[in-house]
């Protein structure tokens, strides 16, 4: 096979993102110590330029396979590639206010790395290329988990995740083997010519092997239980980072697998995924109006956000096909709303927890006297969390409801109403401690730093244009799924 510029297109971003981590690396043994607190301005000037030259490598119409058919090179892994770039960018800048994290190129080039899984992830069209790419999307992260190794509850946390991750990994693995042990083939799509419409035991087994390794990604309910614990004792930008970019990872996985692979089961998996959706966004919501800490609430949050995304994933098995483009549509676009959203969220709570030296509700009595900015953003986020107009969490759960109701599951759409109710509640409580209460030193400044400005601007802008200016924003995930259909 001749090797030609063109053939590295499809994986551009990637070898970019290769190019900056060993970039960071030599220049953390190279810099005096005094300014490697500059690593964390090169990750995200270099995520930003990767962006943008990524731009030269944008696909075509319909869905190519490259590099022997490992992975394909379509609307759909460059939309999501291009977003998982965006959420490192911004997670090294709210790492910058660490003294621990902002010296230590190690934690940049881990981060980087992970990104390089993750876009793996988006594209894969392989058994083992999926497999290698979650592999080398999670081993990073378990590090970064536990990046605080005097900090009890981060070794904790990323011992924790390691364990979960591990059992996981070996259990959907075993599903693979089952997949390719019928088809003869790790190809995805060849792997769905082979298999036939009826739902037998082993393939149902198969089926649900592999969902356990997805859940756990996107910590849907059951496989949720590691993500409270982790959140709370990573470093809170590494919690965002898992929270957005390797959920939004999951569910390109989730949408891109079971359709190609399992299209002929709709019937079988798609009950399976919306009992899953309930559970998660129930459990999720629940369990968070009982938090006393804010890490840990914004952990069920997340959990029951992964639920809502669920519902467009549900729909999306509908025999409409206007229905099922439109449940794989809402899913895109409420992942781009719910990053930018959700990365808002944890910088905030990593730039003031830092400054208050705690993460309870206490802490954050009164946080709008000592900075109005911060919690203006705060209030957007959390809004957009709970999905009000007009920022894009609004509109993104708009989208998904109506996605179930176009695939006749009207109940699934109530249950996720009366949900984002629930949900409601707990983000305007937190706001309420915010703009309400009295502080105990309400004249003490809060100082951001000039990354920390940076990156919350650039999110809370985000928000309210996703929000308000939908349009572009919903037909690129209307062109990211029409490749995959």
């Amino acid at each position: 096979m001749t090797l030609t510029a063109s053939m590295f297109l499809p994986i551009l971003p990637e070898i970019l993102l290769l190019l900056l981590a060993e970039l960071v690396l030599v220049l953390d043994v190279s810099l005096p110590k005094a300014q490697r607190r500059n690593l964390g301005w090169v990750t995200a000037a270099g995520a930003g330029l990767i962006i943008l030259i990524s731009l030269a490598a944008m696909p075509g119409p319909g869905s190519s396979p490259e590099w022997g058919g490992m992975i394909r090179h379509d609307w759909m892994s460059f939309t999501f590639k291009m977003l998982f770039i965006f959420g490192a960018g911004i997670t090294a800048l709210f790492a910058m206010d660490y003294k621990r994290l902002v010296e230590r190129g190690d934690f940049f080039a881990l981060l980087l790395i992970s990104t390089v899984g993750m876009a793996f992830m988006a594209s894969a069209a392989d058994l083992i290329m999926l497999y290698l790419a979650i592999e080398t999307t999670s081993i990073p992260l378990y590090v970064l988990a536990g990046f605080f190794t005097d900090d009890k509850k981060s070794s904790e946390a990323g011992f924790k995740y390691l364990l979960f991750g591990a059992m996981t990994s070996a259990i959907m693995l075993y599903g693979f083997s089952l997949l390719y042990g019928f088809s003869g083939t790790t190809d995805l799509a060849m792997i769905a010519q082979s298999l036939t419409a009826e739902m037998s035991v082993p393939m149902i087994g198969s089926l649900l092997l592999v969902l356990v390794g997805f859940g756990f990604k996107v910590s849907a309910v059951p496989f949720h239980f590691w993500a409270p614990d982790v959140y709370e004792g990573s470093p809170t930008p590494v919690a965002g980072f898992l929270s957005t970019a390797s959920k939004a990872a999951g569910f390109a996985v989730l949408v891109r697998f079971m359709l190609t692979v399992f299209p002929q089961m709709t019937e079988a998996w798609a009950p399976i995924l919306a009992s899953l959706a309930v559970a998660t966004m129930t459990l999720g919501n629940l369990v968070a109006l009982a938090q006393k800490n804010i890490k840990r609430l914004l952990a069920y949050s997340s959990i029951a956000h992964a639920g809502y995304v669920l519902i467009g994933v549900v729909a999306m098995a509908s025999p409409d096909p206007e229905a099922a483009q439109l449940g794989v549509t809402s899913t895109i676009f409420y992942l781009v709303a719910y990053l930018v959203t959700n990365l808002a969220a944890f910088g905030i709570i990593a730039a003031f927890g830092r400054q208050a030296g705690s993460d309870d509700y206490t802490a954050y009595y009164g946080m709008s006297r000592r900075s109005p900015y911060l919690a203006l953003a705060m209030m957007v986020a959390f809004l957009s969390l709970a999905g009000m107009p007009p920022f894009g969490g609004f509109v993104g759960k708009v989208f998904l409801f109506a996605a179930a109701i176009k695939a006749n599951l009207i109940w699934l759409a109530v249950v996720g109403v009366l949900n984002s109710i629930v949900g409601l509640y707990y983000y305007l409580t937190i706001l309420k401690y915010v703009f309400l209460y009295p502080s105990a030193n309400p004249e003490e400044p809060l100082p951001i730093n000039a990354s920390n400005r940076l990156a919350l601007i650039v999110l809370t802008v985000g928000i309210v244009v996703i929000g308000v200016i939908f349009g572009p924003w919903f037909g690129l995930a209307a062109t990211a799924a029409a490749a995959i259909f």
